[in-house]
């Protein structure tokens, strides 16, 4: 019954952010700002889930999103649902907001063993990440995406599908392959 009520709401919010989006997008400036102001509220919620360690960059990546479908409002297809348009957009400025973070971090990373007490453990996890990274950049870029998004990141299949503008088996493919390729890698510097 639940599920049902989840579906009739995810119907109707589709349907009237289609419908302001249309209104706007034919000059109609108050549906396009109750468009883009509801919109920003759907988008928060969204990455207040997938950013709960870092709620202070919530509103910057709602602003870059919103911008972003505004910037690419013309090539909205009316025949593809509105919300998994704006998610998509979403996620491709979450990933690259992460890919941001994760270069900006290992830039920062401390040179010199101030807190001697925990340095060991952080240098085992540092370790653990630059060897991964090590490894992972021997792969196709497809794959190492894959493998980031759904093992390290966890992901679903589906998020990584829709975030790579790929297909489900298309992940799957990828992970394997990438894996595999791994093992071996493993095996042979062993």
């Amino acid at each position: 019954m639940e599920r049902i009520q989840q579906s009739e709401v995810m119907r109707t919010t589709e349907s009237r952010l289609h419908d302001l989006l249309q209104r706007g997008m034919a000059g109609d400036t108050v549906a396009y700002r109750s468009f883009l102001q509801s919109t920003s509220v759907h988008l928060r919620a969204f990455l207040r889930r997938r950013l709960s360690r870092w709620p202070d960059e919530v509103e910057d990546l709602v602003q870059e999103s919103l911008l972003a479908i505004h910037n690419q409002r013309l090539t909205y297809d009316a025949n593809v649902p509105l919300t998994s348009w704006m998610v998509a957009i979403t996620k491709y400025k979450l990933i690259d907001w992460l890919r941001r973070h994760a270069r900006r971090e290992l830039r920062n990373e401390p040179l010199d063993d101030e807190h001697e007490l925990f340095s060991s453990a952080d240098e085992n996890a540092s370790e653990a990440r630059r060897d991964l990274a090590t490894l992972l950049a021997q792969l196709p870029a497809q794959q190492q995406a894959a493998i980031r998004y759904t093992k390290i990141d966890g992901w679903s299949v589906r998020e990584t599908a829709a975030a790579m503008d790929i297909s489900e088996a298309s992940v799957k493919v990828a992970v394997h392959r990438g894996l595999k390729t791994l093992a071996a890698t493993l095996r042979e510097e062993s």
